[in-house]
């Protein structure tokens, strides 16, 4: 009887520790299979922010939902009316479009530092897939994703890029060109869709330039180390922000993506939500993963022992 007992206790302490292993390995997985979003800071309000020398929008009829800033370049160089932009036009000096223009410099710093800080952490995001570089008429979901050939197309022709969210709308798309390409072409009429709960405030372009053609449909905030292009037509439900270079514009419309209340991180206009931790259901709380779930699982496992046990006295 003794030996039994001591063959028993052995065996209940070997299924429990297998169990809280696989209980952890699972939560684990589930709180690090998701990226967090990328933080951009003060840089998260402004629809454009170009480094040096201008923005310029042909005809002057585009439609901006958003701030506007130009840094370090003077504000002379900011070629938008008032009239045109739903938010506020930042400079450096007190030149510029009036009267919607306000002087502030040390916001303009800040912003496009917390720009850099952005760019450099998305630049940094593991793991990371390589994808071909034809995105149009592809599906893909959450995560990091460079190309083999350096650069990203997205072609009418080819079809949409599907961003499927799997119904998580905390999930985040992080697209990285490297610098020997000439970073994301968005060919004339081509589309990115968002289905099942992927949001444009979680979608990032982290590129060296950045060149949107006509009608297209595009949806992401443009990282861009130097300059970004869009030609006439096309609407943006993101941001372009370019570190170094310029932006162009010819009758487009630009609109800061705000993020539904579930989503994580304070850089692109969501909530409090933690990132990494699935936002349905009972998952949605970690204290689930890390306490209750494995609880249930030594409960579990015990009175399947004592049934056994019963069974064996029997």
């Amino acid at each position: 009887m003794e030996k039994i007992t001591s063959n028993l206790l052995n065996k209940i302490i070997v299924v429990i520790s297998a169990a809280l292993a696989i209980t952890l390995v699972i939560n684990y997985s589930l709180v690090f299979a998701a990226q967090p979003t990328v933080n951009l800071g003060t840089a998260a309000p402004f629809a454009i922010l170009a480094g040096t020398p201008d923005i310029t929008d042909a005809g002057n009829t585009s439609v901006i939902q958003g701030n506007v800033g130009l840094s370090p370049a003077s504000g002379a160089g900011i070629g938008l009316l008032c009239s045109q932009v739903n938010g506020t036009i930042y400079s450096v000096d007190a030149t510029g479009p009036l009267p919607c223009r306000i002087t502030n410099g040390p916001l303009m710093v800040t912003a496009k530092n917390d720009l850099d800080a952005a760019y450099t952490d998305a630049a940094g995001r593991i793991p990371v897939t390589t994808v071909p570089t034809e995105l149009g008429g592809t599906t893909v979901v959450a995560g990091t994703y460079d190309s083999s050939s350096t650069q990203f197309e997205i072609s009418a022709g080819a079809g949409a890029l599907v961003l499927d969210g799997q119904n998580d709308p905390s999930s985040v798309f992080i697209f990285e060109a490297g610098f020997n390409g000439t970073g994301l072409t968005v060919g004339p009429g081509s589309t990115v869709s968002l289905v099942n709960g992927a949001q444009a405030c979680n979608v990032f372009w982290r590129v060296d330039t950045a060149s949107i053609d006509t009608t297209a449909n595009f949806k992401g905030t443009i990282l861009a180390l130097n300059s970004i292009s869009v030609a006439n037509g096309a609407t943006i439900e993101g941001r372009l922000l370019a570190r170094n270079g310029n932006v162009t514009l010819i009758n487009d419309t630009i609109t800061v993506p705000t993020c539904a209340a579930t989503t994580g991180g304070s850089g692109s206009g969501s909530s409090t939500a933690t990132p990494g931790f699935p936002n349905t259901g009972i998952f949605a709380n970690p204290v689930v993963l890390w306490v209750i779930a494995p609880l249930l699982t030594i409960i579990a496992t015990l009175a399947v022992i004592y049934v056994a046990r019963k069974k064996q006295l029997l």
